[in-house]
């Protein structure tokens, strides 16, 4: 069974940090694009960050400089770092696993951000 879990969402202060975790369970997770989406309220779901099987990372411009993606193989998690939060990246952040064999596709059930003073 396939499991994707979001955790360290929250309420944040405009211009401050929250990190974000995905662990993954039921995948071949070395064999997995892993990616961050986010939906805002009325808006469409949005790609924020990927980052490839061999560690190529690429973000929307809309984050470039703040947020940082990262995965650890060995524990099965990928993380996103992010910094100098604004409130427009106020949104549910979902967790994605790209299987680049197969083209299964995982997602997790998501994390709330809120950035507000």
């Amino acid at each position: 069974q396939v499991q994707l879990v979001e955790s360290g969402g929250g309420l944040v202060q405009p211009g401050g940090s929250l990190r974000l975790s995905c662990a993954a369970s039921g995948i071949i997770f070395s064999i997995s694009r892993m990616r961050w989406f986010r939906q805002a309220p009325g808006k469409e779901r949005e790609l924020v960050a990927t980052i490839s099987t061999g560690g190529v990372t690429s973000y929307t411009d809309s984050v470039k400089g703040r947020f940082t993606i990262s995965r650890d193989n060995t524990k099965k998690m990928v993380h996103l770092q992010m910094n100098s939060l604004k409130p427009e990246d106020t949104a549910v952040y979902y967790c994605n696993a790209w299987n680049v064999r197969s083209a299964s596709d995982y997602w997790g059930q998501g994390t709330q951000v809120t950035v507000s003073s």
